[in-house]
């Protein structure tokens, strides 16, 4: 049977695949379509191993919230190029949509979570050969509600950074949505004093005490003076790592907590991705990241 026009248009549909690696998986699965899009699936998933020692840094964040349950996520690429693709973003409005509804518990899961008898994992594997890019969940977090309760998300310049709020009380949406834009401008490290670990304080008060001994115009003070100044200076430091301590972004006048409270609610909890947040990205030329795009 030879290769037809109609046949690579077929395969080409169903794998998103280049024209002349669809002729090429026609021809060697004996006009198989199906068997085809296969060998082609097979080839992404090698081409995608090959990929793995890149640094995929770049990318979108991405929320879904229906009911009382919502999903953020990170999905990563190489370049900015390819997270602005539509095919890259309907992959991960799709995988949004699926973890949604899978609720995995971790990263691990999420991964492993099966959707029309392929897992997570493997769709992207196989996307990574269909973009030419290396591609990543890089995490997940599900967030759950009860009635009383009220989401709040923002998405950042088309996903650079997204953050989801949960506050107490229902019909509370807008005020979770202007935490949730505070959360992301300010980029807190925890939700109150509570959630800092106590080895971080100590480590803070360490800092701050040698600081002040060094500090010229703190010699000659009082042992209880000098611990008094280091105290404020710890406070100061943890008022701006904690979201409930920070001057809310649009009225500096009072804290998110007061924020929160003068409109009858109070935060449960937030979380904040920053696309490549912690990640190492390589500092390439255009023309050459361009040039090995072409060259494969």
């Amino acid at each position: 049977m030879a290769v037809t026009t109609e046949l690579i248009k077929i395969v080409r549909e169903r794998s998103g695949a280049g024209m002349l690696d669809c002729k090429k998986a026609l021809e060697a699965c004996d006009c198989d379509v199906d068997k085809a899009c296969d060998w082609l699936r097979e080839k992404g998933i090698a081409k995608a191993a090959k990929k793995a020692s890149r640094i995929a840094a770049e990318g979108i964040c991405s929320i879904k919230v229906e009911g009382n349950k919502a999903v953020i996520i990170e999905v990563n690429t190489e370049t900015d190029f390819a997270a602005k693709s539509d095919v890259f973003k309907a992959l991960v409005v799709d995988i949004t949509n699926n973890l949604l509804e899978g609720a995995p518990a971790n990263l691990e899961a999420a991964l492993a979570l099966e959707v029309n008898g392929t897992t997570i994992d493997e769709t992207l594997k196989a996307a990574t050969g269909q973009i030419g890019e290396k591609l990543s969940l890089r995490r997940v977090d599900v967030l759950h509600k009860t009635d009383d309760q009220s989401f709040g998300s923002y998405i950042h310049m088309g996903g650079s950074i997204g953050t989801i709020v949960v506050v107490n009380g229902a019909n509370k949406e807008d005020v979770a949505k202007d935490i949730a834009m505070h959360t992301a401008a300010s980029n807190p490290s925890y939700v109150s004093r509570d959630d800092i670990p106590a080895s971080f304080i100590e480590n803070e008060t360490h800092i701050q005490m040698e600081a002040a001994k060094v500090d010229p115009k703190l010699q000659g003070k009082p042992e209880n003076v000098l611990k008094g100044i280091v105290a404020g200076k710890v406070n100061k430091s943890l008022s701006e790592i904690c979201l409930l301590d920070q001057p809310f972004v649009k009225d500096p006048s009072v804290t998110v907590a007061q924020f929160a409270k003068n409109n009858g609610t109070s935060v449960v909890t937030a979380v904040r991705y920053g696309v490549g947040e912690g990640i190492e990205k390589r500092q390439e030329n255009f023309a050459d990241e361009v040039m090995k795009q072409i060259n494969g």
